[in-house]
C-alpha cells in the first residue's frame, strides 16, 4: 500500500473540484486530485457543454424555417442527427484539454484515477493508495435521479448521461420532467425533426416565475411541443421503439423515453460514516462550506446542497480556497446573488428574489418594474420581440430580476453584478450603453423605475416652472 500525505485532497474532478485544485496548487499547496470517472465531470461530458452544443445545432435548423418575415424563403432543413452529435463530440473534445489529467499534473497536482472512500476522519483510500490530508474537499457532483416508476426498469430509457451518445434521431421523444433539462432538450429535439411530448407531474418550469415561464412555454407549444402538466407518470411499459407512459392525464406512446426529473448527489461510494462526515441528501455544511461534523472536510457544488449549477460550484471553490488554503474565514456562501438560466428559445434567466419572494420579504417597500422586448429597437430589427424583463426593487436597490427573452442569460449579468455589489438602481440608469443593443432593455427597466418619480411628480413640475420662469 502506498501512503501519500498532502495538504489538500480533492475528491471529484468536475467544475468545483478542478477549480479548488487549480487554485490551491498554484498558490503553493500540495494537492491530490482523485477522479474515478471522467475528468471534467457532468458539465463537460453530459451537461452544460453537450446540451448547449446540441441546442446550437437545433437553432441552425430552426433558422431555416422562419426567415419569411426577413424576405428569406423558409425551407425544411435536412437534419443529420448523427452529424449533430458529431458537433457535440467536437465541442467536448475542444474543451476537454482544459480539464484534462495532463494539464493538472503540469500544474503540480497528483492526479489519481480511481474511486475514493473514507477510511478514517483524516484519510481516504483510492485503489491501493492511502491519502492522508490536512483538508478534504468533496466535489463528486450529482447524477440523474431515476424515479421508481413501475415498469421503468423493463424498458430502455435515456438520461442526460446517455442521450448524447444516441446516434439515431428519435421519431417521438417522450420526456418525463418539465424542468430546465427537459425543456431544453424538448425544444432542441423538436427543431431537429422529432415529435416531442413532455410529461410533468406538477407545473412545467415550476421553479421559475409563472408569468415569465409562460412566455417560454407558449413559444415551445407554438413550435409543436406537447406539454402535459399535472400528469404524474404512474407506469411505464412497452419496449424499444414503442414505449408507453401511463399518467393521471392519459397514456402517451413514443419511440424513445428521456428521464429528466432531477438529480441526486453522488455520495454513495464515499463511506462518509467512516470519515465522520454528517450528511443527508448532501453533505451537511456550515456557511463556510465546512462539514459540521469533521472540520477537515469541505463540500462544494451539488455536494453542499442548494443550487445545482456549474457556476455555483465555481463560486464555492473560491470560498473553500480562501478558507482551506489561505485561512481566510470571512467568506460565507450565499445564494442571493446567484443567477441561473434556462437555454430555451426564448431564454429565461433569473437572479435574486422572485416577485413572490420579494413581496413576502419586503412588503410595501417592494416595487416591480417591467419593460417589454418589443419596445427595444434591436429586438424589433431582429424580429426577437417576444420577451419581458421584470425587476424587483426595494428601497432603491434591485433585489431580484427575471428576464424571459432573447439572450436573457447574457442580459442577467448586469443585474447579478448590481445585486452582488448592492448597487442602486441609479447605477443601472446612469450607465451609457451602445445603441442599438438588447442590453438597453436593462437600462430602460431602470428608467421605468425612475420615470414615475420624474414625470408624475407635481412638486417637481412646480419647481421646474419656477426655475424656467426665473432662469437667466
Amino acid at each position: 500500500m502506498e501512503r501519500i500525505r498532502t495538504d489538500i485532497c480533492v475528491i471529484g474532478a468536475g467544475s468545483g473540484g478542478l477549480s479548488v485544485a487549480a487554485g490551491a496548487v498554484q498558490m503553493g499547496a500540495k494537492v491530490v486530485l482523485i477522479e474515478g470517472h471522467r475528468m471534467g465531470g457532468d458539465c463537460l461530458n453530459y451537461g452544460c457543454v453537450p446540451s448547449k452544443a446540441l441546442i446550437a445545432a437545433a437553432k441552425h435548423a430552426h433558422a431555416m424555417t422562419d426567415g419569411a418575415p426577413f424576405g428569406v424563403a423558409p425551407v425544411t432543413p435536412e437534419v443529420d442527427y448523427a452529424a449533430a452529435k458529431d458537433h457535440v463530440a467536437r465541442v467536448i473534445g475542444t474543451i476537454a484539454p482544459v480539464d484534462s489529467q495532463e494539464r493538472f499534473e503540469k500544474l503540480g497536482c497528483t492526479v489519481i484515477r480511481d474511486w475514493a472512500r473514507f477510511v478514517s476522519p483524516d484519510a481516504v483510500m483510492a485503489g491501493d493508495r492511502r491519502i492522508e490530508a490536512r483538508r478534504f474537499v468533496i466535489a463528486t457532483g450529482s447524477s440523474p435521479f431515476v424515479p421508481p416508476i413501475p415498469g421503468l426498469d423493463t424498458v430502455p430509457y435515456l438520461t442526460n448521461e446517455t442521450l448524447f451518445d444516441l446516434r439515431e434521431r428519435p421519431d417521438h421523444l417522450l420526456i418525463v420532467g418539465g424542468g430546465p433539462i427537459g425543456m431544453e432538450m424538448a425544444q432542441a429535439h423538436r427543431r431537429l425533426g422529432c415529435k416531442v411530448t413532455v410529461i410533468e407531474g406538477d407545473r412545467a418550469m415550476g421553479k421559475d416565475d409563472p408569468e415569465m415561464a409562460a412566455i417560454v412555454l407558449d413559444r415551445l407549444r407554438g413550435e409543436g411541443i406537447e406539454i402535459v402538466e399535472r400528469a404524474k407518470a404512474e407506469k411505464v411499459g412497452g419496449g424499444a421503439g414503442e414505449i408507453t407512459v401511463e399518467t393521471s392525464e392519459g397514456r402517451f406512446t413514443g419511440s424513445h423515453l428521456l428521464i429528466a426529473v432531477g438529480r441526486k448527489v453522488n455520495l454513495e461510494r464515499l463511506d462518509l460514516k467512516a470519515g465522520n462526515v454528517a450528511h443527508d441528501r448532501a453533505v451537511k455544511v456550515d456557511r463556510h462550506l465546512r462539514s459540521v461534523s469533521n472540520r477537515r472536510v469541505y463540500a462544494v457544488g451539488d455536494c453542499a446542497g442548494g443550487l445545482q449549477f456549474t457556476h455555483v460550484a465555481g463560486y464555492h471553490a473560491g470560498i473553500v480556497v480562501r478558507a482551506a488554503v489561505l485561512g481566510l474565514w470571512f467568506s460565507k456562501a450565499t445564494t442571493r446573488h446567484i443567477p441561473w438560466a434556462t437555454y430555451t428559445d426564448p431564454e429565461l434567466a433569473h437572479v435574486g428574489l422572485t416577485e413572490a419572494q420579494a413581496r413576502k420579504e419586503h412588503g410595501i417597500h417592494l416595487e416591480v418594474v417591467r419593460f417589454p422586448y418589443d419596445e427595444n429597437d434591436r429586438a424589433v430589427a431582429e424580429g426577437r420581440t417576444t420577451g419581458l424583463i421584470k425587476v424587483m426593487v426595494a428601497r432603491g436597490r434591485p433585489v431580484g430580476a427575471t428576464i424571459a427573452g432573447d439572450r436573457a442569460g447574457d442580459l442577467i449579468a448586469m443585474w447579478a453584478t448590481a445585486i452582488a455589489n448592492r448597487q442602486k438602481m441609479s447605477a443601472i440608469a446612469n450607465t451609457v450603453l451602445p445603441y442599438p443593443t438588447l442590453s438597453e432593455i436593462n437600462k430602460r427597466a431602470a428608467g421605468a423605475y425612475f420615470s414615475s418619480r420624474l414625470f408624475d411628480n407635481d412638486w417637481l413640475k412646480t419647481a421646474v416652472r419656477l426655475i424656467q420662469k426665473y432662469l437667466p
